[in-house]
Order: C-alpha cells, then structure tokens, then sequence
C-alpha cells in the first residue's frame, strides 16, 4: 500500500513524514526542500496482533506496512512544469492513494508560498493543478484511442466515448473519480490511471495545543466528495517521535494530545481504502498481519498468504481473535465451538484468524 503525502511548500508534509517515520527527512523552512520523493516502509502496529501472538506463543510478529512517499511540494501551474511539477506529478502517479497535507495554523515563521493561510485556497490549488494533470493525459490518450477505435472494436470504442466524457467532467472542474469506467472497457482506469480518481485523505495541519479537528473547511469539503478528514500537529508529532515511548506516551498525557498521529493516520488510511486486517498465527510460529480487501473471500486471502496456498486451498479454520485469546488459543477456542470451519466462498472479517488447509 503505498501513500503519496502532497501538498502545497511549507504545509508540514515532510515533519508530518518524520513523525509517521522516524525517518529524519530533510524538513526546512523553504520551498522544494524535497525534490526526489522520500521513501520509508512503516509497520502498523497492532495491538490484536500483539495478544494473539503472545497467548499463542508466536515469533516473530510481523505488521502490515505502508509506504509513505513525501512528494516534493506542489505550486499553482505545476502542470505547466512550474516548481518541477511535472516530476512530481509523475511521483504521485505511482501511489494508491493520496495524503493531502493542508496548512490549517498562522505560524508568522513558516512562510506561506502564496503569503496568506487559507485552508479552502489550498485545498483548490492542489486540486486544479491535479485537474489540469489529468486533462493533459486524457486528451492526449484520447488521440490514440480514437486511432484504435476506428477499426469498430467494442473496448476502444467504449475507452474513447469514457474519455470524452472524462474530459467534459475534467473541463468543468469535476475528478475523474465521478466518471464512471464503462463494463466494455474496464482497463480504461488503469492505461489512464488518472490522478483524480485516487482515494484522498486530508490531514489539517493544526498548531500544537489546538483541538485535533480538521477546520471546518476541510471537513466539509471531504465529506462533499467522500474522502477522508483528520487533524493533527506535525510539529508536535515530529517532537515526540524523536522520544522514546515511555517518554513521548507521557508527553502525550501532560499535553492532553490523546492518541499518536501515526495511529490517527493508519486508521483513517485504512478506512479510506476499505482495508481489513487478518491475522495467521502458530504456536512457535511467526504471527503475522494481512491487509485485504473489505469483502475477500477465504480464498483470496490464502492468496495473500502464499499462492502455493491459494492453490491448494481445500478449507479455512476460522476463529476472532477475541475469541482465541479469551480461550487461551485454538484448543479452547475449538472446545468451545468458537473455532469454525469455512469454504473458500466465506467473507473475511476484521480481525479473523485463519489457517488454511490445502493440498501442496
């Protein structure tokens, strides 16, 4: 899974980075500090995992990661190659989704590249210059598919009527993900992979002591497409990543900062891209966290765990991890009728610990 962090110079993308991180990416108070994206593989920690592993004995126990990717800041006319856009714009091209950092304090000693703090006009900038990206792809897509759709074939034919009403949307101001791909071309999304039709987080970059809300400008302009909405303060975060946990923990309770960003942050992710979490786990055996699909199958999720796996599939033994830990592992669990044998057709729940039964 990997998430593009964007936003305008300045709006705290690469602090917000180095508290998710503890990478130590390069943060000043200038434009274009970051001009190669940033890269770092995050473990998301897991405190289902934790109990499951330590009432069954497993070792190691290994997370679901995300990979972050602290892309260089944006400016108005990036994709008309100002700031380097274009370069950035390609960065952001190979993401899953996007994290998008909005300046939401009035700290007189960071300065603003457009020298005012609006949190709507950022928000615009962002989007328009993301708009004005896909504009360019699509019509330049649309010259070749009209080539091919020539010769009467059904999936150009569909791809090319889908890109001319992609760019009457684009044209108006609308994301590519009000467009929907036509079931006669549903590779049209991916040869576009348009910019616009990524899942988006927002992250309001509030001052330390400030209520962990997204302002009201944020909130409502999420909830109006349906993305995601969370606040935190980079500087603060990034201060306390550089504590050990006892320490930050404690900073955390004096401050009344609750939770961590980070946490506050995967959570929201994973929301935003409709993910849950199973688990497989042994005795003497490693215990280990898998991001799916909310919906796969026991079928697909052996896929997640080996293909070989999937393969062979021949059932699932299937138990919440609630349940195995108040058992006291899989023989009270199967005692108590709370371990269950399911089809490959069963729909994994949040949570679920499964050990698949196949033929190698």
């Amino acid at each position: 899974m990997r998430i593009g962090i964007v936003g305008l110079p300045n709006a705290g993308k690469s602090s917000l980075f180095n508290a998710l991180t503890r990478a130590g990416a390069e943060a000043a108070n200038y434009p274009f500090t970051t001009l190669e994206p940033n890269i770092a593989i995050v473990p998301v920690p897991d405190d289902r995992l934790d109990q499951v592993a330590a009432t069954l004995g497993s070792t190691p126990t290994t997370y679901e990661t995300i990979a972050f990717h602290d892309i260089a800041g944006l400016v108005r006319g990036a994709h008309e190659g100002e700031g380097l856009g274009n370069q950035f714009l390609g960065n952001i091209r190979e993401t899953d989704a996007i994290l998008h950092v909005v300046r939401a304090h009035d700290d007189a000693q960071v300065v603003h590249p457009e020298g005012r703090v609006d949190p709507a006009g950022d928000l615009d900038t962002i989007e328009t210059e993301l708009i004005y990206a896909d504009l360019a792809s699509a019509e330049r897509r649309l010259e070749r598919v009209s080539r091919e759709a020539k010769s009467g074939a059904k999936e150009p034919v569909a791809e090319a009527a889908w890109l001319r009403e992609l760019i009457d949307a684009l044209q108006r101001g609308k994301s590519a993900a009000t467009v929907p791909v036509p079931g006669d071309a549903p590779a049209a999304l991916r040869n576009l992979q348009p910019l616009t039709a990524k899942p988006v987080l927002y992250v309001a970059n509030v001052a330390e002591g400030d209520e962990l809300l997204p302002p009201p400008a944020v909130a409502e302009h999420a909830a109006a497409i349906g993305a995601g909405a969370v606040a935190v303060s980079a500087r603060l975060e990034a201060e306390l990543s550089e504590l050990d946990d006892e320490e930050a923990a404690a900073m955390r309770e004096d401050l009344g900062a609750g939770e961590s960003g980070l946490s506050r942050v995967i959570r929201a992710a994973f929301e935003l891209l409709d993910l849950i979490s199973f688990f497989t786990a042994g005795e003497a055996k490693e215990a280990r966290a898998h991001a799916i699909k909310k919906g796969t199958t026991a079928w697909g999720a052996a896929g997640e765990i080996h293909s070989d796996i999937q393969r062979g599939f021949v059932r699932a033994e299937v138990v919440s991890w609630s349940d195995l830990v108040e058992q006291g592992g899989y023989a009270g669990a199967r005692d108590k009728g709370q371990l269950r044998l399911e089809g490959r057709d069963y729909a994994m729940r949040d949570g679920d610990v499964m050990t698949v039964k196949f033929t190698p």
